[in-house]
């Protein structure tokens, strides 16, 4: 009997091979740019996320990093493809940088792209991206985020897919241009020759590849692994019910929200249309941006346990009206974005809560709480100012308790920056780091906790800038489970007045001012009454509850 032969594009061992080696490639990238980045958004907290797609710009295999970062990055060298490649001037070596959130960019301005395409021979097989949030980028305020910016223009400076190098080279003009435009060039060009290294390794490693296996059997690998990834999705989504699903819910300032998710056969049909007009500041997302915020519910109801690509998605669609806040219209500011996509992703979520009961939980804390402080350095008098997201409080599910201080949907897999790089690098001393004592997220299964961090200013000339959302209106509860609680933000003057914020811009600041950050606690699971005996005293024991809300809420007989 003839002994049967594969071609390495027949053989399922070489491609999955290869479909494994591009999480790899993903994964070195990321290590790459976190150890040599410059500020400590990016190498601590990891505001960033890596990815490859194929030559036509489709996402091939994400990285690890933020979740809307990532699919992010596929609409970015989409962009540059439509703009360069008409006039075929992408070339070997060329690098391309882009912020432009209603194209490129996607998101808001600090989040800066960089694109790489990988050649073999005459021909693009890849394309090596990142994006990763750069502490400044010029504007009207410190930082680049000011909750009154009325337009793009205030937020920063535009890059419009430019050619950052050509041919290898640096584009020296361009350099200057950034440069010259950011308060502390230091880090935030740092963090730029940080994401340019993760684009070399990811490119050299795919060459790799190419080299062992041959560029038709690495393009024939990449183009099958985006098929899989859609036969998954539809496979999964055979097993949710067909139909029509609606929510509503309300922003802090009382504007109503609603979302109609259609499932058929074959389509996830997410349905936008008749939201509020987009926000005279800069509350605002771009179509990409709720596009991604759907993608992340659509996974978490389908396939949770492969890494995502473009053939993921094909199943889902997107309508949104144009000038709305989930997709608004140029020149709208967008330096807040991140608070409007959250609350869209927080709306699916909450349609499908009825027919996903089981897979998806109550609400959680829905916000990044992203908090700017600044101020001067006190040797040199140096302007200086970092950037953090905030952990809180998830919603309980059907069968176990939320989770404790973890970072939103939208920011996905990001760190807190640690209390001694805080203290040592960024101008304050941490009082305390505790989950949030406030009641709310009672239920059968309790909503998990937020935080109340506490940091003392240790600089003079001090400011803060934040906007959260969930200030007025709480994480929801499921299927009698009570609302979480609410984010806010306090400080404690060192004179003596205390006053509350949900939003805040360069407020003035001076030594020993404490500020107190509290994330909301999520949504419960289930009536109270019925939580088990031996949980309510696990409660009281670790004190998430005191003996009073045991007996009034639980019905705790002593």
């Amino acid at each position: 009997m003839a002994e049967l032969l594969l071609t390495p594009l027949q053989d399922p061992i070489t491609i999955e091979i290869i479909q494994n080696s591009l999480g790899a490639i993903a994964d070195e990238m990321f290590i790459a740019m976190r150890r040599t980045a410059m500020s400590s958004v990016i190498y601590e907290v990891l505001d960033f996320g890596v990815a490859l797609t194929d030559g036509d710009g489709n996402l091939a295999n994400s990285g690890a990093g933020i979740p809307s970062f990532i699919g992010m990055l596929d609409p970015g060298v989409k962009a540059v493809i439509e703009k360069f490649g008409p006039r075929n001037d992408i070339h070997d070596g060329d690098i391309f940088i882009t912020n432009d959130p209603y194209r490129g960019g996607v998101s808001h301005m600090n989040d800066v792209v960089l694109i790489m395409p990988v050649f073999s021979g005459q021909d693009i097989i890849a394309w090596t991206a990142n994006k990763g949030h750069w502490v400044d980028v010029g504007g009207m305020s410190p930082g680049s985020i000011n909750p009154n910016a009325k337009e793009l223009y205030q937020e920063g400076l535009l890059l419009p897919e430019v050619k950052l190098f050509a041919k290898g080279e640096p584009v020296a003009a361009v350099h200057d241009i950034l440069t010259s435009n950011i308060r502390n060039p230091q880090e935030s060009i740092g963090d730029m020759w940080a994401g340019i290294a993760a684009l070399r390794i990811g490119r050299k490693r795919l060459l790799d590849l190419v080299h062992k296996y041959g560029q038709d059997t690495v393009t024939y690998a990449i183009a099958t692994f985006l098929d899989y990834g859609e036969m998954v999705s539809r496979k999964a989504l055979k097993t949710i019910p067909k139909g029509v699903y609606e929510a509503e819910d309300w922003l802090d300032d009382g504007r109503r929200i609603h979302v109609k998710v259609t499932i058929t056969d074959d389509d996830f049909i997410v349905d936008f249309r008749g939201n509020p007009d987009q926000d005279s500041g800069p509350y605002n997302a771009s179509y990409y941006a709720t596009m991604v915020s759907a993608q992340i519910i659509f996974r978490g109801i389908t396939a949770t346990d492969t890494r995502a690509n473009a053939g993921s998605f094909r199943p889902l669609k997107l309508i949104c009206n144009e000038g709305s806040i989930f997709n608004a219209r140029r020149p709208a500011a967008m330096g807040l974005y991140y608070e409007n996509k959250i609350r869209s992703a927080d709306l699916i979520w909450k349609a499908m809560s009825g027919v996903a009961y089981d897979r998806i939980s109550a609400g959680h804390f829905c916000s990044i709480c992203a908090t700017l402080i600044g101020g001067k350095r006190p040797l040199t008098g140096a302007p200086h100012n970092f950037i953090e997201p905030e952990p809180g409080g998830w919603g309980a599910g059907a069968t176990k308790d939320g989770e404790n201080a973890q970072f939103s949907g939208s920011h996905g897999e990001t760190y807190n920056c640690p209390v001694e790089v805080n203290e040592a690098r960024n101008g304050i001393f941490v009082e305390h780091y505790q989950l949030n004592s406030e009641p709310g997220g009672e239920g059968e299964f309790r909503g998990g906790k937020g935080l109340h961090i506490a940091y003392r200013l240790l600089n003079e000339d001090g400011w803060v800038t934040a906007q959260y959302t969930r200030t007025q209106v709480p994480p929801w509860g499921m299927r009698g489970g009570r609302d979480g609680s609410r984010n806010y933000l306090r400080i404690a003057h060192a004179d003596g007045q205390d006053h509350v914020y949900s939003s805040v811009s360069q407020l003035a600041l001076t030594k020993s001012d404490v500020l107190h950050i509290i994330t909301a606690n999520g949504g419960g699971y289930g009536d109270p009454k019925k939580r088990s005996r031996a949980k309510v005293l696990d409660d009281l024991k670790n004190g998430y509850i005191d003996l009073e809300q045991a007996q009034t809420i639980y019905g705790l007989e002593i």
